[in-house]
């Protein structure tokens, strides 16, 4: 295991670069203490949704205009728009400097180069033995790489600006001739960085052989970021994140409810990010649970803040509620076949067509005759979802349930009287539980509830099983 680091970036934090640049690149450290980093940065906050498309609303970015392709020209509209707003962060980052020319002739360089690139490929699939759909992951990903280039490369520039020995290190692939596997890119583009003298800065976007997006989608950032820290053994993985990873959304809770957890465990972490809150990947968490490295999560506007260590080994001192969280606008497919008792074979083929659509699971409930599945994603691909299983199962029932999941979640939970005081909580504010699940190993608690009672059932449960908790036990302790 090495000395250094390797720190991610989220875009929403990197949009702020000032507060960057004080609170994580420089600051009041001293030339010793700036190196003996790797970092993995995002796109500018936005950037990426205008790239592909709105990751919550899908509202159509570049991609989508392109592969949608009704108006020939309305891609290139949106990329044009995208190329202006990249250079407007040029200027609100440098004003007018060389450091801003610099930066606007490496956007619209790339950007130009894209641009012909899609033009060319239009072009060749006009004719019937070229089909767009073949070429449209690689579309994607050369759209995403945009983004992350953009942001790295301007991240060098500012630092140089003032005085760092930063590299900018490009493995988006951009022009390159050859494709190889992912780590054999990461291991030759680090060999010869002196970490002790250099600062590498790095796009989350890694073109490689085994396509990233293929498998990650928009988590790729995650999964560069993971596989450098494993491959240089650091020592710690860091992700600065624009809020703490705290007790609850302290955007519904308020924030003088919240605290930082503190210290969890990959576990609590995989949970987390079933729900959509993107502590870390699992396929990223993976790698460093197995590799033994540390992963710290800090918040950016509180740099000395120690913020929350995830660990392999880590149980809570005491059973507790560590984090109550959850996600809107889910949906529950629930197939009803009363001859399904004693009959295997549905859950396959419920999965089998969740993954042929790739539509995301996030829990699913069952009993003799009925399994409902709980999903993202939009209303469109969950029809298609539905029809595929009104085809193979024409006597069942089916039927959509737009609904929200809470959950509280802890690394030890194995307390008597937990599930009641959450019940309670949720029945004192008049919330109806559509559907419940707790697991044996009793990490989390799972409400299905109406999207209406989301906000309401977050806070109830913290009150409860986080504040209320905590009080008794610091006037226990204390006594």
């Amino acid at each position: 295991m090495n000395m250094h680091t390797v720190e991610k970036i989220g875009g929403t934090s990197m949009s702020r670069h000032e507060d960057v640049l004080d609170n994580i690149f420089v600051g009041s450290r001293k030339e010793d203490e700036i190196y003996n980093r790797i970092f993995v940065v995002s796109a500018y906050g936005g950037i990426t949704d205008k790239l592909l498309e709105h990751k919550k609303n899908r509202k159509p970015g570049v991609y989508s205009l392109f592969s949608d392709g009704e108006n020939e020209w309305a891609w290139g509209d949106a990329l044009s728009r995208v190329s202006h707003i990249m250079c407007e962060k040029n200027k609100e980052i440098f004003g007018e400097t060389e450091e801003q020319r610099l930066a606007d002739r490496f956007v619209i360089e790339r950007i130009e180069g894209v641009r012909s690139c899609l033009i060319d490929l239009h072009r060749l699939c006009s004719f019937g033995h070229f089909q767009l759909q073949e070429h449209l992951m690689t579309v994607r990903e050369m759209l995403s790489a945009l983004g992350e280039a953009h942001s790295a490369h301007n991240t060098s520039l500012l630092l140089q600006k003032h005085g760092v020995n930063a590299r900018f290190v490009d493995l988006t692939g951009w022009r390159e001739k050859d494709t190889t596997p992912l780590d054999e890119k990461i291991l030759a583009h680090l060999k010869g960085i002196d970490l002790s003298t250099e600062l590498p800065i790095i796009p989350g976007y890694v073109q490689c052989a085994e396509g990233l997006m293929n498998t990650y989608d928009r988590g790729y950032t995650e999964i560069t970021f993971s596989r450098i820290a494993v491959l240089s053994q650091a020592s710690e993985a860091i992700i600065h994140k624009e809020y703490h990873l705290s007790s609850a959304d302290p955007k519904i809770v308020g924030l003088d409810q919240v605290k930082p957890i503190g210290q969890t465990n990959y576990d609590v972490a995989d949970q987390l990010s079933n729900l959509g809150m993107e502590a870390i990947h699992p396929r990223a968490a993976k790698g460093l649970r197995q590799s033994g490295i540390p992963l710290r999560v800090k918040n950016t506007f509180e740099p000395h803040h120690d913020g929350t260590v995830i660990c392999t080994d880590y149980v809570s001192d005491e059973p507790c509620v560590e984090i109550v969280a959850g996600r809107q606008g889910i949906y529950g497919i629930e197939l009803f076949d009363q001859d399904m008792v004693g009959v295997g074979g549905y859950e396959e083929t419920i999965m089998k067509t969740l993954k042929r659509f790739k539509v995301k699971m996030v829990g699913k409930d069952i009993n003799a005759n009925t399994i409902t599945t709980y999903v993202s994603g939009n209303l469109k691909e969950v029809r298609r979802v539905v029809s595929a299983l009104e085809g193979d199962y024409p006597q069942a029932e089916i039927s959509v349930h737009r609904v929200a999941m809470v959950s509280a979640i802890g690394s030890d939970m194995k307390v008597s009287g937990v599930l009641l005081k959450a019940v309670s909580a949720l029945a004192d504010q008049g919330i109806s539980i559509r559907a419940m699940s707790q697991s044996i190993r009793q990490v989390d608690i799972n409400f299905i509830l109406d999207e209406t009672d989301y906000e309401a059932a977050v806070t109830s449960l913290h009150n409860v099983l986080i504040t209320d908790i905590g009080k008794t036990r610091t006037e226990a302790n204390a006594a």
